[in-house]
């Protein structure tokens, strides 16, 4: 088990791991996108008959 936490593989992995990991965490929108509120304002029928 050492010898693989210890191994190339497993190492490269978890920086791997780390570096997308604080990516999304710096990436994100300080704000929702606006695709989801206007997806969700277009789900009412504004009183028209389907």
């Amino acid at each position: 088990m050492m010898a693989f936490l210890k191994s190339d593989l497993f190492l490269r992995f978890l920086g791997g791991f780390a570096i997308g990991a604080v990516g999304m965490f710096l990436l994100q929108p300080s704000e929702p996108p606006m695709l989801s509120t206007t997806a969700i304002a277009a789900t009412t029928t504004n009183g028209t008959a389907l």
